[in-house]
């Protein structure tokens, strides 16, 4: 989803953060806003795999809750799943279904998204302590070993600081399109053009919009980094579960906005970060990367940048997806992860 355009940090090479731009096609800009609303025709796997309800719970005290999501029996090998930039834990709720036969898998809200409470602070360093605590509390270390965690894209770099600076908790690792080096031109150029417009910046006093009627909110929904939604009908799932109702400005009753916290970026403390300008740290635990081949990621890659990830890591292959592979591909995510968890890691 899109947040509007914030200045970037000195001295920060990796810039995660959303940004906001009208000059984008219509499928890119608002491609739930043709539906007004309506749920787009979904093929019958999805419904089948979206009535596997997890169970819905909360760990920690309030004020720094996570949001918990589980399927699967207990004893069984662990999976913890990991989403991206300003998401949430739904977005693997079409994927984990398809896991849950081996396997006890959770996915939790990272804090500041979903529904896991916002916080004054945020760190890396924190995020690793609460992907730990989400997966003890689990049951995801009952299986006899440690749990694999899964990372998406920024939940990628939260599972790659947490394989480096904790490998102890983990069994192995899984990066789904990851990346680690700046941003991509385009974004710098828009950074250029739009850094005037400072007033449409989310703050701790002006937060995001809140809009009349879902349908607006739907219509406002787009993915970043900028890209078409492969299936329309998981873009719709993800960007339904995005939202919460909150009062309108004027008073007029209630409307719907964004779950993530729009002042997350500012508030965010990257010490220890993964960085595109230092060397890799050494890789403690078994690791794969599994990426789309229409990435922005490989685009760069192909270009010239250096893959943070070295030759120690495996990586595989997703055809024709671009970033947000489980939107793209999900099929074909399913199958990579099953057959790459039949087999790997050896021990």
């Amino acid at each position: 989803m899109a947040n509007d355009l914030t200045e970037k940090p000195k001295g920060e090479t990796y810039d995660d953060r959303p940004f906001h731009s009208d000059d984008l096609p219509p499928e890119v800009r608002a491609p739930l806003a043709a539906f007004k609303g309506e749920e787009p025709p979904a093929p019958q796997w999805f419904k089948d795999a979206i009535s596997d309800e997890p169970e819905r719970s909360f760990v920690g005290p309030p004020g720094k809750r996570l949001e918990l999501l589980t399927w699967g029996e207990v004893g069984k090998p662990g999976l913890l799943l990991v989403h991206g930039n300003s998401a949430h834990a739904d977005w693997w709720s079409f994927i984990a279904p398809f896991l849950a036969k081996e396997y006890r898998v959770a996915a939790f809200s990272l804090a500041g998204m979903g529904e896991s409470d916002w916080r004054e602070r945020y760190a890396f360093a924190d995020f690793a302590d609460d992907a730990e605590a989400c997966a003890r509390a689990a049951g995801l270390y009952e299986g006899g070993r440690k749990p694999i965690y899964i990372g998406h894209s920024f939940g990628g770099a939260q599972v790659f600081y947490a394989s480096v600076q904790n490998p102890e908790r983990m069994h192995a690792a899984i990066l789904v399109d990851t990346g680690f080096g700046g941003p991509p031109p385009e974004v710098m150029e828009e950074r250029k053009k739009r850094m005037e417009q400072v007033r449409n910046i989310p703050t701790a006093d002006r937060p995001s919009r809140v809009y009349a009627t879902l349908e607006q909110a739907l219509g406002r929904f787009r993915l970043m980094p900028p890209q078409p939604a492969g299936n329309l009908f998981v873009a719709d799932f993800i960007a339904r579960r995005s939202l919460k109702r909150a009062p309108m400005p004027d008073g007029s009753g209630e409307g719907w906005t964004w779950k993530f916290d729009p002042t997350m970026w500012e508030k965010l403390d990257r010490a220890g970060a993964p960085s595109g300008s230092r060397e890799p740290p050494p890789i403690k635990v078994p690791m794969v990367h599994i990426y789309g081949a229409q990435s922005r990621i490989i685009e760069r890659r192909n270009k010239g940048e250096p893959s943070f990830l070295g030759q120690a890591v495996r990586e595989i292959e997703i055809p024709e997806s671009q970033h947000h592979i489980m939107i793209d591909q999900p099929l074909a995510l399913v199958s990579a992860l099953r057959s790459l968890l039949a087999v790997w890691p050896a021990t």
